[in-house]
């Protein structure tokens, strides 16, 4: 059983930055992919990014390439989100996930809600113009 909490959501202005770790209880994290999703008020989850169990490989949805980065570090059992350039759209409860691979096969899988096994509770990300 792994669980996982989130931390460093608020408040920030659009253009501003915010770092989101994801902490995972057990000693062997490295065998599990990780990744962050969001929801937004009426609106269904959404992928936002991924990282192998290694954390040699790494997936974005096209919406924060550039803008987003995910890391990881398996002596931590923590896995990173850091958002730059934030956008009024980028407004969500942001969760992470882990899945008991330590890597899926391909984007699609990375992307999908149901390759995951553990969630944690999510934080909220506000963003204002």
């Amino acid at each position: 059983q792994v669980q996982l909490v989130e931390a460093g959501g608020g408040l920030v202005q659009a253009g501003g930055s915010l770092r989101l770790s994801c902490a995972a209880s057990g000693r062997t994290f490295g065998n599990y992919a990780a990744g962050w999703f969001r929801q937004a008020p009426g609106k269904e989850r959404e992928f936002i990014a991924a990282i192998s169990g290694s954390g040699v490989s790494t997936y974005y949805t096209d919406s924060v390439k550039g803008r987003f980065t995910i890391s990881r570090d398996n002596a931590k059992n923590t896995v990173w989100l850091q958002m730059n350039s934030l956008k009024p759209e980028d407004t969500a409860v942001y969760t992470c996930a882990a899945a008991r691979s330590p890597f899926l096969i391909g984007y699609s899988s990375y992307a999908r809600a149901g390759s995951y096994d553990y969630w944690g509770q999510g934080t909220q990300v506000t963003v204002s113009s």
